[in-house]
Order: structure tokens, then sequence, then C-alpha cells
């Protein structure tokens, strides 16, 4: 008989609730909530019409014994949990990054985080298309898994496929990680194109064009471009940018719409990464001299520097050129 390997899901929100369920298909899962939650809960606040499986144990003490863990909280916070995790687990445990965006102040991916907090341990990043209600639910999806090395990340990938999510696997963590970065910025930019009435031929052309401007960072920085091509780039980015589940897209719909971005935020309980990650994506565009227009005027939007019509007109204004 084989042993289930031992999971510990790090972060309670959406997604590592999602995660947790379809992973107890082929593991027991430990999932980590940062507060404590009464004895025999199978229902939590960011997923509550989702039962957890029996597989999945919830708890506020972190792990000491696991097999692999994943870590599913936000980025601006990663640092501290595994800082705090570093301490409490073996050095040959995998750690898996499953958060998008990039450190204020050190411009560092979640991958780059863990390898300074947690030197010298075997580390991949997860990213794709995928809202966690449905994953939660069982129903079919896929993800990119990538690593630097490739017999490692080809075993963890065979080993963390489930029933219902298919994963692929990647060499090129920088450029998965850059994808799953960018995808938010550009969602909030097709938001706020559509909330402003600018029509669906505008939000194509964002999506396009952005697509085609983090290609040329994720080059200059020494990933792979066609990654952005991928699950981790334009299938994440479609699902972002077009559904109306999306976090960053809903936010640039009401921005679109004249709402002030403070209020906006100020009602949510949940991350619109892309809000923090835009001005770091803009600020890597210049340091690279890689050109990424939209994300400029992304970022300027968020900071009330431009109004829709005028982020517009500033787009459509530039010089013609080849695509």
């Amino acid at each position: 008989m084989t042993v289930q390997p031992h999971i510990a899901v790090i972060g309670a929100g959406a997604w590592g609730i999602a995660l947790a369920c379809t992973l107890s298909h082929i593991a027991r899962i430990t999932l980590w909530t940062r507060t404590p939650v009464p004895a025999g809960i199978r229902a939590l606040p960011h997923l509550p019409q989702v039962t957890l499986p029996e597989a999945v144990t919830v708890t506020s003490d972190l792990p000491t014994e696991a097999d692999i863990v994943v870590l599913v909280v936000p980025t601006q916070g990663l640092r501290d949990v595994t800082m705090a995790l570093q301490k409490h687990l073996k050095p040959d445990v995998p750690v898996i990054t499953c958060c998008k965006g990039m450190e204020r102040g050190t411009f560092l991916l979640p991958l780059q985080i863990v390898e300074q907090t947690m030197p010298g341990r075997p580390a991949a990043v997860l990213s794709g298309p995928n809202f966690a209600i449905e994953v939660a639910r069982g129903m079919p999806a896929a993800a990119t898994l990538a690593a630097h090395d490739l017999a490692f990340v080809t075993a963890l990938t065979e080993r963390l496929t489930t029933p219902t999510l298919r994963l692929y696997a990647s060499t090129d963590p920088l450029g998965v990680q850059i994808a799953g970065a960018a995808k938010n910025v550009i969602a909030i930019g097709a938001g706020i194109s559509v909330g402003a009435g600018m029509g669906e031929n505008a939000r194509a052309a964002i999506i396009t064009r952005a697509l085609a401007e983090t290609a040329r960072l994720v080059d200059a920085m020494g990933g792979q471009g066609r990654t952005m091509y991928g699950l981790a780039g334009m299938g994440d980015l479609i699902l972002t940018a077009t559904g109306a589940g999306s976090r960053n897209y809903s936010l640039g719909v009401a921005m679109g719409k004249g709402e002030n971005i403070q209020d906006i935020l100020a009602q949510r309980d949940t991350v619109a990464e892309g809000v923090l990650t835009a001005p770091t994506l803009q600020e890597l565009g210049q340091r690279f001299g890689i050109e990424t227009p939209i994300i400029n005027v992304i970022t300027r939007l968020l900071s009330g520097e431009l109004t829709p019509h005028q982020a517009r007109d500033e787009l459509l204004d530039r010089p013609t050129r080849f695509e």
C-alpha cells in the first residue's frame, strides 16, 4: 500500500483552501491559518461555501513535519512566513510558492525571497489561470510548475498533479513569476477600459500589446519571453482580464466608472496585488531599458495622475510601429 505524502499548505485564503482541496486527492493535508479556528471546523471564511475534505486538517501551528510545503500567502508577507518556517522544516523539504507579485522596496520575486530566507532548499513556483472556487469544487484546471532544475521540477510535477488539476513543468521560474505579476496589473487596465465604456476592442488591444511588452521585459531580465504565451502568461491573463471573479479586473472596472481607488480598496477584504505591483513593474522596465507604455499608463492611472480618457489619448497618440 502506497503511503500518501504529507503536504503543508501555508495560508488559508481562497487559493490556499482550493489547493488544499485538490491536493487532498493525493496527499494528507495540513492547512495553516494565521488566525486560530475552532476544532473540527470544516469551512473557512475566504471560501465559506466549500466544505473541507476529511483529509485536510486545519491548524494555526506552523508545521514541523511535512514532505512538501506550499506557500499561499500574499507576496508582501512572504518573507516573514518563510523566515519563521525555516526554523521548523528539515533542509531537504521542498517549498512551492503560489503568490504573485514583487516585494516592495527590493523588487524581489517570490522565489527569490525564498532563496534568500531559506537558502539551499529546493523550491519551485506554481502559477496559472485558476479561480479558487472552481479548483476547490473539483472543476478541471491546469497550471505551470516551474523551477531551475529540470529533474526536480519534472518529478514534482508528476507528484503533485491531481485528478482535476493538471500541471505542466517549466524551467523558467523567472518568466512564470513576471507573468503572474504582470497579469494583475494588465487586468486592472483592461477593467478600467471596460468600466469607462471604451468597448471590447480596446480591452483586446490592451491585453495583446501588454502581453508583448511583458514578454520583452522577461527576455531582457534573462527569462524566456515565450513563457508569456503559456498557461502562466496568456492563460492567466485571459482569465484575470476578462473574468468577473477577478479581483484586479473588477477593481479596474470600478475605477473606470469613476470610483476612487482608496474607497474601492477600503470596501474589500481581499488583496488586489496589481495595485502594489504596478509601480515596481514600471521601474523594472526602466531599469532594463524596455518600453512598457501600457504598464506605465496603468501605474499612472492608479496614482491618480491620469484619467481613463487621458490614458486612452496618450496611447493612441504614440508613434506607429511594426508589431
